[in-house]
């Protein structure tokens, strides 16, 4: 469980548990996925080009690996590095243009995903436990409100801040100023590309990384008492590229403190090679890795893999 100086940001009561729920339509999330999708199919294909789909993976791979991998998941909520504050706000703004939420609300959505899947049981919404496509429609565009919460209590270093504060209330409205910037540039193309389509597919592969990763792939731990399990989807070494390592999530459910992802022969990193690479330049530092984190007795490795030392040197 993720926790600032022994405390858990997830505190539950005596009542508090992860199976007693509904799921209900978000109309705010509905609507957010909805019209960026809505954008992406009806006027992505006509607004095709060379320049469009440039700014497109250019600006997926900056917000998807600065911004998700190294500042709201690695940084934000496992603090797996450490950083100057103004990189770190730079890399979170990065994350919030992912258009998924606001950076208190991915510490809250990620810790309440967490510490229902260490639980012996959950409901099928934090285990992805549905069909492909129910699944689909509760993670895009529902909520799940649990009959019994538990508490969450951010540290205060996340809690009180004004700029989190203030990016918390206004994230979706974020996009406006680099949509801006891509009108004046390259004009509406630009803008459908770089913002809606980017946001329809991310927030689309951050959910079919999530379904897969908690149902099938490879594994080389298991948590023992977890209802969940974490699996690596890697095809090949590609969805590695692609996830900028997230999808080496059975490694992530055993080392979920680890700054390197991607801990086996094959499983391609980026988000730890742009770490290695900012370490080299004084920007990052104290990266920790599986050797540097305390011991789970809960986790048993099926078979061998790297040792840290190995993986600090490649």
């Amino acid at each position: 469980m993720n926790t600032h100086n022994g405390v858990p940001r997830i505190q539950s009561s005596h009542g508090s548990n992860t199976v007693d729920g509904v799921v209900r339509w978000d109309p705010a999330k509905s609507a957010w996925f909805s019209g960026m999708a809505l954008v992406a199919i009806l006027w992505g294909p006509i607004t095709l080009q060379w320049d469009s789909f440039a700014i497109f993976l250019i600006s997926s791979g900056m917000t998807l690996c600065l911004g998700h991998s190294l500042g709201m998941h690695r940084r934000l909520i496992h603090g797996s590095y450490a950083c100057h504050p103004g990189l770190e706000y730079f890399l979170v703004y990065c994350g919030v243009l992912v258009g998924m939420a606001g950076p208190i609300g991915m510490v809250r959505t990620h810790d309440m995903r967490d510490w229902a899947q260490r639980q012996p049981r959950c409901h099928a919404y934090f285990s992805h436990g549905q069909d492909f496509w129910r699944d689909a429609w509760w993670q895009l565009h529902c909520e799940l409100q649990l009959t019994h919460s538990p508490q969450f209590a951010p540290e205060a270093r996340i809690a009180n801040d004004r700029f989190y504060a203030w990016l918390e209330r206004t994230w979706r409205w974020q996009q406006l100023p680099l949509a801006l910037g891509l009108w004046l540039a390259g004009g509406w193309a630009w803008v459908v590309w770089g913002v809606c389509v980017r946001v329809c597919v991310s927030l689309t592969g951050h959910w079919l990384v999530g379904h897969f990763a908690h149902r099938q792939g490879h594994q080389t731990y298991v948590v023992d008492g977890a209802g969940v399990q974490g699996h690596n989807v890697g095809l090949g070494g590609l969805n590695g590229l692609l996830t900028m390592g997230e999808c080496w999530h059975n490694n992530h459910h055993a080392f979920p403190g680890s700054a390197c992802l991607g801990l086996e022969p094959g499983q391609p990193d980026p988000g730890w090679w742009v770490l290695r690479c900012l370490q080299r330049i004084g920007c990052v530092w104290d990266l920790r890795l599986p050797a540097d984190l305390p011991n789970r007795p809960q986790v048993r490795r099926l078979q061998d893999t790297l040792s840290a030392k190995a993986i600090y040197e490649r």
